[in-house]
């Protein structure tokens, strides 16, 4: 009765939990287009300033150097550019699929920043949509499983072969052998039954 409704707790929880993925997607997705946007403005920016220069990207940032200023502003922007290209094929992918395809891409929602200004703002709906639905579903098969490994290293836990008891020997005291005295040439004497109530005569 107990592994049932721990059984129940789990799918109910991973249900709940998993549904809320469909509605979390869509904020996320709506903050990295805003990220991305962002970033798109600093990478046009650097790039304007390097073509007014007669450079390209990479030429500019080689001239970043020779200061400690300049090195640390090339390595920034390096970073921005590579997180831009990241974030940028993400948006594209997750903006291409459907509600219940991004169910799948898991990692294409992994970017830390936006990860957590998602979470700050995220307000749980109802999972009314197919996507709502079928991530309830996905999150109820895999709270079963929780609970199924969880029975299982249990059992294995309660069912573990206790050591054999360590059988303790008694120890018997010996008999006390009766010592009677032994008369010469071997013979033991005559005992004579002694009747109640009869006096034996000196």
């Amino acid at each position: 009765m107990i592994a049932r409704a721990l059984t129940l707790a789990f799918m109910l929880g991973g249900a709940a939990f998993c549904s809320q993925y469909p509605a979390f997607t869509q904020q996320y997705l709506q903050r990295l287009g805003g990220q991305v946007d962002a970033l798109s403005a600093v990478v046009a920016d650097f790039e304007s300033s390097a073509m007014r220069a007669g450079l390209t990207r990479s030429q500019a940032l080689e001239q970043m150097t020779g200061t400690p200023f300049l090195d640390n502003r090339q390595a920034d922007m390096r970073a921005t550019f590579r997180r831009h290209a990241v974030l940028s094929d993400n948006l594209a992918h997750l903006r291409a699929a459907s509600p219940v395809a991004r169910i799948m891409m898991v990692q294409r929602v992994s970017d830390p920043a936006t990860l957590a200004g998602t979470w700050a703002d995220f307000e749980p709906a109802m999972p009314l949509s197919f996507a709502g639905m079928a991530s309830a579903a996905l999150g109820a098969v895999l709270g079963w499983l929780l609970a199924a490994l969880g029975r299982g290293a249990l059992g294995g836990l309660w069912s573990r072969p206790k050591g054999r008891p360590v059988e303790r020997r008694r120890k018997t005291a010996p008999s006390a052998a009766r010592s009677e005295p032994v008369l010469a040439g071997g013979r033991r004497p005559a005992v004579s039954p002694r009747l109640a109530g009869v006096r034996r005569d000196r």
